[in-house]
Order: structure tokens, then C-alpha cells, then sequence
């Protein structure tokens, strides 16, 4: 039984506060109080880049996915400068080869450099996958933010759009999108090409914008939820009491506080627009030639997938190591973002 002066359960003035006013716990193993910023000792208190950059570096999948990714960029994104071949120089006599020293993937049916045109191809998809998750992310972030803020019929509108996308089937809707936006039997289709030789919008940009506006739900729905959950909070109903506008309550106060899971998504949502690319592509309703990406790429070696199988394995080998590396960021975030991980 506690005597009269033990105060091992109450909160004293001394205690730290974290900033919504709750008392730090007091963890029983060491590591553990130093990555919450009370380490046993003389240490200053972490800040929240710290713990976060902590945690993620202590997530050893995320780190080489990391390293992964961005070499993977780097090689892709400057490929002119230091891949020996073009990925358009044609040598039809030679037909296809398998891999060798002169052409370290071999070549395809038109003699041409197939290591060089994956790694150019993956120009496009790389560049799809970021447009898409960037586009899908500003989308549902602003839809979630606005329902989960002003809720009534604010949130029922926006929610109800947002189940409406979610029932559409993704790619049948993509495939006839992209059929009916690439045609000249109607405005759209005619707008898009142009009225010259050269087309208005490329296929990689009509595919960006569709798998964009089929991909903005799962985003909005984590944040309307987080902004339902911390909307009545004190410093939310303290910036409403100094005036503080709905924007800047939403801007300032909220968002901030929803990045984590943002972040996350974002992240994830690479990977989905790769492999969403690559299987329209794969189908013949993606990217259209001239332009080249790893899914239309496979969609042309499937007819020699007996005969030179080395034109099914890379780019399908490049897809798989890109969106594994992008999961492997992605749940790095995730655990470095939660304030429970002890990694």
C-alpha cells in the first residue's frame, strides 16, 4: 500500500509534457527512453526529424530499397550519359541475340541495343509512376481534407464521389479511357491529337491523367479519417478562439499532422501506377509506340516468349525490383511515421 507521500502515480510540475499535454512514459529499457528524447543521462531531447530519420534508418529493407531507388534514378534519368548504345540504332540483319559482352541484354528483333532500351524505358514508367502518385496524392488529400473538416454535406458529397470511383472497374475503365482519348471519331480524341503530324498529348500523358483520377480514394479516405480524429483537438480549438481562418486551421494545424500517412500513400501509390502501366501496356492499351515503357516492352516480347526469353525477363526483372524497392520505402515511412515502432 502507498503511504501518504507516494506520488508514483500522479503527474508532478516537474514531469515532462510532450505537446499535447501528456506525460511522457517512462520506458523500462534505455534505447527505448532515448528515442522518445529522455534518454537516461545528459542527452537534449530529440526532435521529430530526429526520432523520424531514427527509426527509418534502423529499418533495414527500407534502406536498401532506398539505395536501391535511387540509384535505379539516377542511372535512368541520365542513361545518355553513360550508356554505350542507342536504343534506337537498328540492325535487322542481326535479328535478336541473347546477352553477350558487346550487348550485355542481348538484342531484340530488330537488332537493337536491349539493354539501352530498358533502361530509357524506364523513363517513362518511372516518370508515370511519380506524375500519378503526385497528381492522385494533391486529389485525395484535398477531397479528405475538405469532407473530414466541414463534414454534413461537404462529407457526404465528396464520400459518395469518392465510393463511386472505388466500385469503377480500374481497367476496364483505363483501357476504354485510353481507346477513346487516342481516337478521331470524337472531340476528345481529336483535341489530343492535334491537328499535326505530332500528337498534342503523348499516350504516357492521357495515362497519367486517367490512372491519377482512378487513384485519388484510398488517399482521401486516410486523411478525412485523421482529420476527423484530430479536428477537435485543443490547439485546433485554440487557433479557432484567436480567429485563426478555416484554411489556415486546415493548412497550418491539420495537414501537418496528417503527413505521416500521406507520405506512406504517396509512396505506396509509385509502385500501384507502375504496375497498373506495365499491365495496360502488357495488354496493348498503355504506352504506344514510339514511346517505349517495361510494360509495352513485354507486351512485344510475348510472341517470342519460347524463342528469346531473355526480352520477357528484364524488363519484367526491372518492374520487380522497382515496385519491391518502393514497398520496402514504403513501410520504412510507415514504421518510422509510428510513434509505437521500436525499431
Amino acid at each position: 500500500m502507498s503511504g501518504p507521500d507516494d506520488t508514483s502515480g500522479v503527474a508532478t510540475a516537474g514531469d515532462p509534457v510532450d505537446p499535447e499535454g501528456h506525460y511522457l512514459e517512462l520506458l523500462e529499457d534505455e534505447a527505448a527512453a532515448e528515442e522518445i528524447g529522455s534518454e537516461v543521462g545528459s542527452a537534449p531531447p530529440r526532435s521529430q526529424w530526429q526520432l523520424f530519420r531514427r527509426r527509418f534508418v534502423r529499418h533495414k529493407l527500407a534502406m536498401f530499397g532506398l539505395v536501391v531507388l535511387i540509384i535505379l534514378c539516377l542511372a535512368i534519368f541520365f542513361a545518355s550519359l553513360w550508356v554505350p548504345h542507342s536504343p534506337t540504332d537498328q540492325d535487322i540483319l542481326a535479328g535478336a541475340q541473347a546477352p553477350n559482352g558487346d550487348h550485355w541484354f542481348g538484342t531484340d528483333n530488330n537488332g537493337r541495343d536491349y539493354f539501352a532500351r530498358v533502361i530509357f524505358a524506364g523513363q517513362i514508367s518511372l516518370k508515370i509512376g511519380l506524375a500519378v502518385a503526385l497528381i492522385s496524392t494533391l486529389v485525395g488529400t484535398v477531397s479528405g481534407a475538405l469532407a473530414g473538416f466541414f463534414g454534413k454535406w461537404v462529407d457526404q458529397l465528396l464520400m459518395r464521389v469518392t465510393d463511386l470511383f472505388l466500385i469503377v472497374p480500374g481497367i476496364a475503365v483505363l483501357a476504354v479511357g485510353l481507346k477513346f482519348a487516342t481516337s478521331d471519331q470524337n472531340p476528345v480524341g481529336r483535341f489530343v491529337r492535334g491537328e499535326g503530324s505530332e500528337p498534342r498529348f503523348g499516350t504516357d500523358s492521357i495515362i497519367i491523367i486517367v490512372l491519377a483520377m482512378l487513384g485519388w480514394m484510398s488517399i482521401a479516405r486516410v486523411v478525412r479519417g485523421q482529420i476527423l480524429s484530430i479536428k477537435e483537438k485543443e490547439f485546433v480549438e485554440a487557433a479557432r478562439a484567436v480567429g485563426a481562418s478555416n484554411f489556415r486551421i486546415i493548412t497550418r494545424h491539420l495537414l501537418p499532422n496528417c503527413i505521416g500517412p500521406i507520405v506512406v500513400n504517396a509512396t505506396l501509390a509509385i509502385a500501384v501506377a507502375i504496375v497498373a502501366e506495365s499491365t495496360l501496356s502488357f495488354f496493348g492499351f498503355g504506352v504506344q509506340i514510339p514511346e517505349t515503357s517495361w510494360g509495352q516492352m513485354l507486351d512485344d516480347a510475348k510472341a517470342n516468349i519460347y524463342f528469346d526469353e531473355h526480352l520477357l525477363y528484364f524488363p519484367g526483372l526491372f518492374i520487380l525490383l522497382t515496385v519491391l524497392c518502393v514497398n520496402f520505402v514504403g513501410d520504412g515511412l510507415r514504421d518510422a511515421f509510428d510513434p509505437q515502432s521500436r525499431r
